[in-house]
């Protein structure tokens, strides 16, 4: 130590605990760093040693060591999508997921793929879902797993079938099922191939040769398996219950092929029910002078016809008010009288209030049936939040008022037809008239000729739509197959607390889903799916089954349907419509039921749901005994659809959850947040994205690694947008990524890390330092992997890249790589630091991109024959490498060069010399740790500065020259968790130096410009 300063007492022991914290090189001290630490903002520093890859005109050119390297810094037009494709061949691409399977490793990741609609072109939803699933699995298997992911697709159902019958317009009239079938296959396949072909050259790994498709007969025949156990349990049965009808689509739907139309005008109205039997309460109230009439508002006044009664809540208060208009009496909620008054522009003085409950046992007269009564019935739907707090009740064309008929035993008949149109029950003004278009003009005209109607008003709302004819949809009353839900609802509840959601509000979303949900109709009147394995009579309406006694109806089915099973398994559902009844029908049964009698039943024409068909997935593809994926990963519209029908049918059937581990995506809009279609012109295409478009200046080749980026960097658990901004910047962020790896190729040149690499001890404390950092780095991207949190991975990364190398390490290193001797300790030293940046940084963002990743890879100038980095583990780091202690001396280090720098803003640093004063005490020790003498131009201390020569005292000189600039300054050293805390001041005086720049390093540190440093002397002197 100098200046005879020796700290005793607590300054001593603080001193061992930094010195123990970090171990000192033992390499001589020589320039180079900067960056960010916790603490800091570290300014750019234009040196000597950036401007020398420029000074290759002059006479030591060869004597300076530059980077080596054939990595090219960017890839452009065409190169980028060619050269993607030349990687994944010469990688192996298509053999990694083999490669893979064979090894003998303990752990398996087993991502279920959820199967895509096989109805058209590839689009930025599939990337998004695709890519993320392949992050993840490459990743897993970076860690040591064996994946199982089979990709499937999801072939049946109305998508694919009306985009057939469209396409085919008048000539679909004509076709047979069997035809319709044929077309729908052809076109599901050509759609798969487009898909498959997309997603391979996506990069996705994936057992591609053993994909798993709904229309294969081998998983058709697991379906209805699944199907008759259930049945068998008696969570299957057919009842007549109302249920979303598409009229456009003529069938059935489920919640989940609904889709909601937020701007859809319903004709919204108030109608009186003329009081017919008052309850006891009510005849206290009213004298009978002026008429009395129940005020009912609904959004569907073609419902009106098939009202069967009125719902009232018990537990609200209610009013008799008087119109001042009319004179008549309304009854309605008290707590509405005031806005329904409003509404009707007029004002309704209340004669007195009473309970629901008080309304029991009365009845009121149909608005437009004369003489028929609608009884006063309690509800616990009935809110006041909408309408009047009184429901007009229709069985046939409402959940909740379906519900209050089986209590009350009301008439459920309906009077809609499967093309959405009233019947002739209906009556002949309405009979064959569209529900929702001419017949609700003639209810309401009916409704004002009766006198019973008092307002009408336009209404936009949220309605639900066929979300394949992007038409509104009615309730409707019809006999469907249903699962009983309410019995699985429970366990399924109570499995999902197991299940880790990510993000975890996806948890409470999909229970909300559930809890909507009263039954599961699984019934569909179409052809394209998977046949509801039963059978009909010809001309009556019971099945095979109900007129088979109980004792031998169980055996009866299951022979049925085993028969079934096998012939589907065999031959594909094709069966249930190309072989005739005999046929489909075992010879046991045929003789049970009595020979020729059997004949007189034919096969059902009901199809299953195409979230049954997917939902059972699990069972025909999960491996193993145990048959649970580690994750499920899709868009957050599977809340309600494929996640809720795999768990389900798997707690139906064995009372698990099919996933341990549930991540929800948003949607892809378009870059302003808008959603995408082809009118405004914002539709992205992946194709388009990776090898152009017709007009490359606008649409250029971004390659499939740009995808992956936008996919990774994406807040993919909201929304996420696309479009020219957002893939200039993905690409632009590559372009930066590449630039680092081309400076890290290119001075790992000649290094050879079995002979060459330095401990990790005998390091540059900048050295050592990095790798401290890099720790960190590969800590944290570790973890957020393991939390799907791509974005975080990107985030992380380009900070490091950006911030810690580009701006920081690498400006200071440059002068130590370029100029020292090739075997020197100190070049040797970063030359180690480097190639672990290298090695991290790749296996980092390989995941991502792949394609970059093995580019890179194979341009490492010490792997040999250098097989796929996927090939090669995940990041290895060392403990060694923590070192706590380091970042108070670097962080004091560069609270110093700040304040030099910003002492002489925008001018070189390497026409400076500095002298840093330091009060004695413990950031005095650290301090001089990177310089032992008191002044040096080949220090660490002065590495960092950039500085032509550093010195360190002490206490402030005793003379200074006019020409000096000084800054002052604090720095608070924390060790030991805050138990070692001490505050020291610093100075910082700068002059201009009095050396000359060196014609060789372009440092200030010669005699004389025409003269070399005494370092570059040495080195020179040292090749000759």
């Amino acid at each position: 130590m100098r200046w005879g300063l020796h700290p005793r007492g607590p300054g001593a022991v603080a001193l061992a605990t930094a010195r123990n914290l970090w171990v000192p090189p033992h390499l001589r001290c020589h320039p180079g760093w900067r960056g960010t630490t916790r603490r800091l903002l570290v300014r750019s520093v234009t040196g000597a040693s950036n401007q020398l890859q420029n000074s290759s005109n002059g006479r030591y050119r060869d004597t300076v060591l530059l980077p080596q390297t054939s990595f090219p810094m960017k890839l452009l037009g065409r190169q980028q999508p060619d050269t993607e494709l030349e990687i994944q061949q010469k990688c192996g691409f298509s053999e990694l997921y083999s490669w893979q399977r064979e090894r003998k490793v303990k752990t398996e990741f087993c991502l279920h793929d959820g199967p895509p609609y096989a109805n058209g072109d590839p689009h930025v939803g599939h990337a998004l879902n695709k890519i993320l699933k392949d992050i993840a699995n490459r990743y897993h298997m970076m860690r040591g797993s064996k994946i199982h992911f089979v990709p499937g697709w999801d072939c049946h159902g109305l998508p694919i079938e009306i985009k057939v019958l469209s396409e085919l317009g008048g000539k679909a009239q004509n076709l047979s099922a069997v035809e319709i079938r044929e077309k729908a296959r052809s076109f599901a396949e050509a759609a798969i191939e487009k898909q498959r072909s997309a997603f391979i050259r996506w990069g996705i790994m994936a057992d591609w040769n053993n994909c798993y498709y709904t229309f294969d007969g081998k998983y058709e025949a697991k379906q209805l398996r699944l199907f008759y156990q259930m049945y068998e349990k008696g969570l299957i049965y057919r009842s007549y219950k109302p249920v979303f009808w598409s009229p456009s689509s003529r069938t059935a739907l489920a919640e989940a092929e609904l889709e909601y139309n937020p701007e859809h005008v319903s004709r919204s109205i108030y109608v009186k029910f003329p009081l017919l039997k008052p309850s006891p309460k009510l005849v206290s109230l009213i004298d009978g002078s002026s008429p009395v009439s129940f005020l009912v508002w609904t959004t569907q006044p073609w419902t009106i016809p098939a009202n069967q009664a009125v719902c009232y809540m018990p537990d609200s208060k209610y009013a008799v008010v008087k119109c001042s208009k009319s004179g008549d009496l309304y009854i309605l909620a008290a707590d509405k009288v005031t806005s329904i008054a409003s509404v009707l522009e007029t004002t309704l003085e209340v004669i007195s209030t009473f309970s629901g409950v008080d309304l029991e046992n009365g009845t009121c007269t149909h608005p437009l049936i004369p003489g028929k009564a609608s009884p006063l019935l309690p509800a616990n739907h009935v809110t006041m939040t909408k309408g009047t707090g009184l429901v007009h009740t229709a069985p046939a064309h409402g959940m909740e008022d379906y519900s209050v008929a089986s209590q009350h035993n009301l008439s459920t008949d309906c009077l809609v037809d499967e093309d959405g149109v009233f019947t002739e029950v209906a009556g002949p003004e309405l009979e064959n008239k569209a529900v929702l278009e001419e017949g609700t003009d003639v209810v309401i005209k009916m409704l004002q000729a009766s006198k019973h109607l008092l307002k009408e008003e336009k209404l936009v709302h949220s309605y639900p739509y066929d979300w394949r004819t992007k038409k509104p949809v009615v309730i409707r009353a019809s006999k469907q197959w249903f699962v009983n839900i309410t019995d699985i609802k429970a366990t399924a509840k109570e499995l999902l607390k197991k299940v880790k959601f990510i993000p975890g509000s996806a948890l409470n979303a999909m229970v909300e889903t559930m809890d909507r949900r009263p039954y599961w109709c699984i019934s569909r009147q179409r052809v394209w799916g998977v046949p509801i394995p039963v059978f009909h009579h010809k001309t009556k309406d019971e099945f095979l089954i109900n007129r088979i006694g109980m004792s031998i109806m169980s055996t009866i089915i299951g022979q049925t349907t085993e028969h079934v099973i096998k012939l589907v398994e065999q031959h594909g559902s094709d069966v249930w419509w190309t072989h005739p009844p005999e046929q489909l029908l075992p010879q046991e049964v045929l003789s049970q039921v009595g020979g020729p009698d059997a004949l007189e039943y034919v096969p059902g024409q009901d199809i299953l749901d195409i979230w049954f068909d997917s939902g059972t997935s699990w069972s025909c593809v999960l491996p193993g005994t145990d048959q649970r994926a580690d994750l499920y990963l899709e868009g957050k519209d599977q809340l309600g659809g494929w996640f809720q029908s795999s768990l389900l049918t798997s707690v139906a059937t064995r009372k698990k959850a099919p996933f341990k581990t549930v991540v929800v995506h948003g949607f892809t809009l378009g870059e302003k947040g808008e959603k995408m279609s082809k009118s405004l012109g914002n539709v992205i295409d992946p194709d388009v994205v990776i090898n152009g478009g017709q007009d490359q200046s606008k649409e250029p080749p971004y390659g499939a690694d740009v995808l992956r980026w936008w996919v990774a960097e994406s807040n993919v658990f909201t929304e996420v947008t696309i479009g020219p901004a957002a893939l200039n910047a993905a690409r632009d962020d590559i372009n930066k990524l590449r630039n680092t790896l081309r400076f890290l190729l290119g001075n790992v040149s000649g290094f050879n890390p079995e002979t060459d690499a330095i401990p990790v001890n005998d390091m540059y404390v900048i050295d050592q330092y990095m790798l401290h950092l890099l720790q960190d780095l590969a800590n944290k991207i570790t973890d957020s992997y393991k939390q799907y949190d791509f974005g975080k991975v990107v985030r992380l990364l380009r900070a490091f890249y950006t911030r810690e190398l580009s701006n920081f390490y690498f400006s200071i290193i440059k002068d130590r790589l370029y100029c020292e001797s090739a075997g020197d300790p100190g070049r040797r030293s970063c030359q180690t630091a480097l190639a672990e940046i290298l090695d991290v940084m790749v296996r980092s963002f390989a995941p991502i991109l792949p394609h970059l990743a093995e580019e890179a890879f194979r341009h490492i100038p010490y792997v040999k024959e250098p097989k796929s980095v996927f090939r090669t583990g995940w990041i290895r780091t060392s403990s060694i490498w923590k070192k706590p202690g380091l970042e108070e001396a670097i962080e004091g280090a560069c609270a110093m060069r700040d304040s030099f720098l910003g002492s002489i803003p925008g001018k070189n640093a390497a026409e400076y010399q500095v002298t840093i004063v330091i009060e004695p005490g413990l950031l005095f020790e650290i301090i001089e740790m990177l310089q032992a003498e008191e002044t040096s131009s080949t220090s660490q201390l002065n590495e960092l500065m950039m500085a032509s020569q550093t010195t360190l005292l002490p206490e402030e000189p005793r003379t200074l020259t006019t020409d000096v600039i000084e800054r002052k300054g604090t720095f608070l050293i924390n060790l030991e968790g805050g138990d070692i805390r001490e505050e020291s001041s610093y100075k910082v005086i700068v002059r201009p130096t009095t050396k000359e720049k060196c014609p060789r390093c372009w440092k200030y540190t010669a005699d004389s410009s025409d003269a070399l440093c005494p370092r570059c002397t040495q080195v020179v002197a040292g090749r000759e």
